[in-house]
């Protein structure tokens, strides 16, 4: 029998090790009060600084930096919260893209983009006359692709000083013991009750008796435990064990594609990042598959030589020049773009000066042009619910990382036992060559669908550097419009000089190609509009374009971040 001294020693311990385990579970005192928290949207600061889609997430972020962290500790620590507080494009059923400068000065990208399961072929969401199903790319799990996020997360642990632990706990936390809602989340929430209970074969956290409303509290206690099988399993606890069962059960549930081998084959792809030169600065983005990066260096480059700051911003004369641009570079993407493991994409030839300076022979000022007449260029033998996150630390990091469900709330589906959504990225494939995507894009045979390929994206995780040093780190979501918002928001700042608040929130717009039309947001210039529909533009009225997340460093050292006014946005940093 154990002595008395032994018995205290024992319950001694004992209370020590539950003093850690909750202190170690639970927010620094400096973390918001997840019930009362706000939206902060410029900051300035000197050691590091985060712009997330979400208060709380960059709030985890900039604690994980305070608390010996670097960018990539805060990445993890952000990307991980996102997937509780911000559910309609924060995830770990999807995936992305991170473009990183070291503190070292080398500079890394990384591909965890879902991919097709092995039972996926090219006309799998076409009927038997070879027409497209209705919804079956869209919704449901028929429309999931491997996801990625998790092993993108944690991939990036080895530039990360501290232990998963420490940076997954904030989100665990959040999801076990729930947060306030915002009035947008609240609003979204009850916009598709109708969509969760039809797509979703038992009960679910977002669904609830009574309207949600602003300061509801959400708790996601499934997904609080599928987040502590990857605290303690590590990729293992999500692409095998018990979640994989889950994910497995609920794609076969709903008839979809992906099994336990899928999942357990998954590999994200370090790759190089796609970087050109722009007036004196280095841009560094993401290569293929995501189009991003040739469709920014071609559009870029398309106006580099062009008298584009004759003109103020936002005028007649350099909307026009902008939309043109926009519309080659989208042609190209349509024609050419896809993933380059599968197939040859020419690249080189694509933003080669020479090329390039061919594509705007025909541009006329003044005059619109006809997406009927403006196609690819040739070549002799390539919901926008996604979210961004900008970080930097005063070590010299700096990470760029987009990710994405695809729509809001993705296919809709939660896994029944796991509390998360899948993606529905397998629409970003070319479903049927020639055939518009869920944003309107058009896709041909090189993004056709091929069991383990990449879809091709439109994600633009960016990061400028001026003699090999950070400037600015900048992103967005947006679905096809991801190109042209960092596009106008580098030529705001790198060619107009504009403020970075201004860059962020100035009325965006934007040219895909197909539709022909300039689609732009509600506040922006009457008097331009005018003006481009006399030159024979077709102009579409919508809601806002993108969430864009910028960080500049400023000529005395300090960081600047701004977050987007346009949802509940936050920048953080100390």
């Amino acid at each position: 029998m154990p002595s008395p001294f032994c018995r205290i020693f024992a319950c001694m311990r004992n209370i020590l090790l539950l003093t850690f385990i909750f202190l170690s579970c639970s927010p620094s005192k400096e973390f918001p009060d997840p019930f009362s928290y706000s939206s902060k949207k410029e900051i300035t600061a000197k050691n590091g600084a985060v712009a997330s889609a979400h208060p709380l997430a960059s709030k985890a972020g900039i604690e994980a930096m305070k608390n010996g962290g670097n960018a990539f500790d805060a990445a993890i620590a952000t990307q991980f919260t996102l997937a509780v507080v911000y559910p309609g494009a924060g995830n770990i059923g999807g995936g992305g893209f991170m473009v990183a400068r070291l503190q070292s000065g080398d500079l890394v990208s990384l591909d965890f983009r879902e991919t097709a399961p092995a039972a996926a072929h090219k006309n799998m969401y076409l009927d038997s006359a070879g027409n497209i199903i209705e919804g079956k790319s869209i919704r449901t799990p028929t429309a999931s692709g491997v996801p990625g996020s998790v092993a993108g997360i944690l991939a990036t642990l080895k530039y990360a000083k501290l232990p998963l632990r420490q940076l997954i706990d904030p989100a665990i936390n959040l999801a076990e013991n729930g947060f306030a809602i915002t009035a947008g989340e609240a609003s979204a929430l009850n916009n598709l009750r109708d969509e969760f209970t039809k797509y979703n074969s038992g009960p679910i956290a977002f669904q609830k008796n009574n309207p949600w409303k602003e300061g509801d509290t959400l708790i996601q206690k499934d997904l609080a435990q599928t987040l502590k099988r990857i605290r303690d399993e590590g990729a293992k606890g999500f692409y095998e064990g018990e979640t994989a069962k889950l994910i497995a059960e609920e794609v076969k549930r709903g008839g979809g594609y992906i099994n336990a081998d899928d999942l357990r084959s998954y590999q994200v792809k370090w790759r190089t990042p796609h970087s050109f030169d722009y007036k004196g600065f280095k841009i560094v983005t993401m290569d293929l598959p995501s189009s991003g990066g040739i469709v920014l260096h071609q559009m870029m480059k398309m106006i580099e030589s062009k008298p584009l700051t004759s003109n103020p911003y936002l005028s007649p004369q350099a909307v026009q020049l902008m939309v043109e641009v926009e519309r080659r570079a989208y042609a190209d993407r349509a024609q050419y773009l896809g993933d380059a493991d599968f197939i040859k994409v020419p690249a080189a030839t694509l933003t080669s000066e020479e090329y390039l300076q061919g594509r705007m022979k025909d541009y006329a000022a003044g005059t619109a042009g006809k997406s009927t007449d403006i196609k690819s260029g040739v070549i002799k033998k390539e919901s926008e619910e996604t979210t961004h996150i900008s970080i930097i630390d005063r070590e010299g990091n700096a990470v760029a990382i987009t990710t994405t469900l695809n729509d809001s709330y993705g296919c809709k589906t939660v896994v029944q036992g796991a509390g998360f959504l899948l993606n529905n990225e397998m629409d970003d494939f070319s479903v049927k060559p020639g055939a518009p995507n869920l944003y309107g894009a058009i896709g041909g045979e090189a993004n056709a669908i091929e069991p383990g390929k990449r879809m091709l994206s439109s994600m633009s995780p960016t990061i400028v550097l001026k003699n090999n040093k950070p400037v600015l780190v900048a992103g967005t979501p947006g679905g096809t419009t991801i190109p042209t918002s960092v596009f106008q928001i580098l030529v705001y700042i790198l060619d107009y000089n504009t403020s970075t608040s201004d860059a962020v929130n100035l009325p965006k717009f934007h040219h895909q190609w197909l539709p022909d039309r300039i689609d732009v947001e509600e506040n922006f210039p009457d008097s331009t509009i005018t003006a481009l529909e006399k030159m024979g533009y077709t102009i579409y009225n919508r809601k806002s374009i993108g969430r864009s997340e910028v960080i500049k460093v400023l000529d005395n050292g300090s960081i600047e971040a701004v977050a987007d006014s346009r949802g509940d946005d936050s920048a953080e940093g100390y």
